[in-house]
């Protein structure tokens, strides 16, 4: 007897922006049936749909869930994108659908030219029962893992994602500053921080903290922090603050790590004095 095909699973992404653009793409390619409208079209008469992905502002998603009340078909779940919001969010749509709930990929979105990949990244999940159980299929569709989170506090979470995120783009382009100082073709330094910044996810997620930590604080190596503090002074002085507080921050994971003696630690510790 022959198997029965089974059916694409239907998603309906509401916002063409960054985040909703590279969902769209990815989940083509996993083979869901994908429909994406950009929100400054308004919304449709109507959308029949498994999972209708709202991809918009925060500040945009209360007010787009009440347009979409009778719009959205009953059988479908509603979940938004953003991280710092809670399912609460789409409550206006709670009794108008199956189910509403968060689904934030934690991952860095950058532009809608170029999609990052989204495997093995994870994606937190909170909300109505059935609005939970698609999006997990949804997640792992994108080869994403589902988590959930207890009591997150959703602030707190998205400040730690943009801190990482965010902080290691502003922190790679004040090194291709340098690299530029040092004489690296601007066009070159990009693609020298990328794969360093990616062995560095690769010691994160392998490793933890604070294993994950290299360099001359690791080594206890005050000479070798001051010979850095002198060349930043020289080059790009706008960059020593920078330079200061990672490096304080880094001192914990030292100490945890062992491997210099308290004695190297503390002149670290001295050398980073203001």
């Amino acid at each position: 007897m022959a198997r029965q095909r089974e059916v694409p699973f239907a998603v309906y992404v509401l916002g063409a922006g960054k985040v909703g653009t590279s969902l769209a793409r990815a989940l083509r390619a996993a083979g869901a049936r994908v429909t994406l409208r950009p929100a400054r079209k308004g919304v449709p008469r109507a959308i029949d749909a498994d999972v209708v992905v709202l991809a918009v502002r925060d500040r945009d998603l209360a007010p787009l869930a009440e347009k979409l009340v009778g719009v959205v078909s009953r059988r479908a779940v509603a979940v938004h994108v953003a991280g710092a919001l809670g399912a609460e969010a789409l409550s206006p749509l709670r009794a108008a659908c199956a189910g509403v709930a968060q689904m934030h990929p934690m991952i860095s979105f950058a532009s809608t030219r170029f999609a990052p990949s989204l495997r093995h990244g994870n994606v937190h999940i909170q909300g109505d029962a059935a609005a939970v159980t698609r999006a997990r299929r949804l997640a792992r569709l994108l080869g994403m893992t589902p988590r959930n989170v207890p009591g997150l506090d959703t602030i707190a979470y998205h400040a730690a994602a943009g801190l990482v995120a965010n902080g290691a783009a502003a922190l790679a382009a004040v090194g291709e500053e340098l690299l530029v100082k040092a004489g690296v073709p601007r066009a070159v330094a990009p693609r020298m921080l990328g794969p360093l910044l990616r062995s560095v996810a690769d010691n994160v997620e392998a490793l933890g903290f604070p294993e994950a930590l290299t360099g001359p604080v690791r080594r206890g190596d005050a000479a070798g922090v001051e010979k850095h503090l002198k060349t930043l002074r020289e080059k790009l002085p706008e960059a020593v603050g920078l330079y200061l507080a990672a490096a304080r921050a880094q001192l914990p994971l030292a100490r945890a790590i062992g491997d210099s003696s308290e004695e190297s630690l503390r002149a670290v510790e001295r050398t980073l004095r203001p």
